[in-house]
């Protein structure tokens, strides 16, 4: 019998034809999406689920179908789906990340052009019969100098486009290696010089606590008189209602944004203001896009019917039913550990170095490695999955290495990850206990026993006394809840660690506090899906 599929949100025409071209039965009911009740009173007929942002998959509907393998969204979030209740089913979550870059950057490029040259102004002035010729002066593109924050994807795109401009493009983004932006033929610099060059300054970074206003009423400050800023990224990436003060005050002559800290944006700071530009969140708002998330999600969910082939999943590798049975807790070990270093390295990674032994070392290594390398992308590409990782990391110029050993000390198996910068190494290893659990069992070379946390804060001190008072009294005095802790150290007197579970993110605040009694070497907030 033929796999059967439901497209309940609107999908192209055509994407539908590649479900019945691949020999899957469709049923094509746009709006089914929006009546929760008889989507699920028909979900049970269906092995796949076809879906955009209409269609909400609740752990009640998931609970209703009872033969559903596969779902998946045309685009990027995935909000709409409740990922841990289909994980618990089964259920394989699909999306398809990369549909809506070039729409997006050239998105980037237009705003550019229009808060340049006061194009949606001028426009409005013209229709009103106006005729203000002399109102609307503008400036060129070509020889200015953009800077670009965060040259992945998306901002890479909009590197080569301004380059086609003939503007000089230089780029701030940590994991961008020299070589890579040589490549690009852009040039790299620190945040700070890129604001003080930058006559236009565009974001393309995801919306984490690093980048959380990343332009900030100080950074903005900091800017060249007449700058314009672009953002087409994610709202609460920049201080909207500094922007809109150094607006009004001239030190900004424009911008451009597509996006918002609230949404949809009823009312904001920068609204009405002069020669600001807003859209409503448009940047993958092309036919093309639209055509080609819609064709992505049909041959993608046709292979995995089919053939079992699994793209651009959110929730599982690529490994067998049987497979999983046995990897699934080796597999979010190798997220977590990848996680742990991905979050302590703030500086471009050249190589990625990963050890098997025993009975991991006879697993299948690919789809561990897939997970190690998403856990290290995740904190900095939050969109990024067990498939698309490798994919990035080859793109900025990262290196993996996978070696394998029989069976070398007191555990079964383990897996040691190290991760390689021009400045140092870090090596953390984990294995998974015969409860099922995954452990960390050393970080930089000290041996400890440690379960992963949703919310830790590890520290690196000199073993010295004071250290667990001093942990203890400042989060006492400041509100946190210390659930547990994990100590470690290779030597008295040498290096030590400590790692804190605590109920939620210490708040900068506190760590600050903590850094102020000068007992610690390094304060780290960590965060694991577990």
């Amino acid at each position: 019998m033929a796999p059967k599929v439901l497209v309940s949100d609107k999908l192209s025409e055509t994407a539908v034809q590649i479900f019945r071209d691949r020999g899957i039965d469709v049923d094509f009911m746009p709006e089914l999406g929006k009546d929760k009740e008889k989507l699920a009173a028909l979900i049970g007929e269906y092995d796949g689920l076809a879906i955009r942002s209409a269609t909400k998959v609740t752990p009640t509907i998931l609970e209703a179908a009872t033969n559903l393998k596969v779902i998946a969204r045309a685009g990027i979030g995935t909000d709409n789906i409740d990922k841990t209740a289909a994980s618990k089913k089964g259920v394989i979550v699909m999306n398809t990340p990369f549909g809506n870059m070039i729409t997006t950057a050239e998105h980037a490029i237009a705003m550019m052009f229009a808060v340049a040259r006061q194009i949606p102004e001028a426009s409005a002035s013209t229709h009103a019969g106006k005729w203000e010729k002399s109102k609307f002066m503008g400036v060129e593109l070509t020889n200015k100098t953009l800077g670009v924050i965060g040259a992945g994807n998306i901002g890479g795109i909009v590197c080569d486009r301004a380059l086609g401009l003939k503007m000089k493009v230089i780029a701030y983004d940590p994991f961008l290696p020299e070589e890579k932006a040589d490549k690009m033929g852009v040039e790299k610099v620190e945040l700070d010089e890129l604001l003080t060059r930058s006559d236009f300054i565009t974001l393309h970074v995801p919306m984490i606590e690093a980048t959380k206003n990343i332009l900030s009423r100080e950074a903005l400050e900091k800017t060249k008189k007449g700058v314009r800023i672009i953002n087409c990224a994610r709202g609460g990436l920049v201080d909207e209602e500094a922007l809109a003060d150094l607006l009004k005050s001239g030190h900004v002559a424009g911008a451009a944004f597509d996006v918002f800290a609230e949404e949809p944006a009823k009312e904001n700071a920068l609204f009405n203001l002069p020669n600001v530009v807003c859209t409503p969140h448009l940047g993958a708002a092309t036919t093309e896009a639209q055509e080609n998330v819609a064709l992505q999600v049909a041959e993608q969910m046709s292979d995995y019917l089919l053939t079992g082939a699994v793209q651009n999943a959110l929730n599982m590798p690529s490994v067998t039913a049987e497979e999983a049975k046995v990897m699934g807790p080796w597999i979010k070990l190798a997220e977590h550990l990848g996680a742990f270093v991905g979050q302590m390295t703030d500086e471009p990674i050249k190589a990625v170095n990963i050890l098997y032994d025993g009975v991991a070392s006879e697993m299948n290594l690919k789809a561990l490695d897939c997970a190690v390398i998403a856990g290290l992308m995740k904190p900095q590409t939050p969109d990024v999955n067990m498939v698309s990782a490798p994919v990035v990391a080859a793109d900025r110029g990262i290196k993996t290495s996978t070696t394998t050993q029989s069976k070398g000390g007191t555990f079964d198996g383990y897996i040691k990850v190290t991760v390689v910068t021009d400045n140092r190494e870090r090596s953390i290893a984990g294995t998974v206990f015969s409860d099922g659990k995954p452990r960390f069992i050393q970080i930089k070379g000290i041996n400890i026993d440690a379960e992963i946390g949703s919310h830790m804060l590890y520290t690196t001190n000199n073993d010295v006394p004071g250290i667990i008072g001093a942990l203890g009294e400042t989060m006492g005095e400041n509100g946190v809840n210390i659930a547990n802790f994990t100590l470690g150290r290779k030597e008295a007197g040498g290096d030590a660690i400590a790692l804190l579970y605590v109920d939620a993110p210490v708040p900068t605040d506190v760590r600050e506090k903590l850094k102020g009694t000068g007992l610690f070497n390094s304060i780290t907030p960590l965060q694991f899906d577990v």
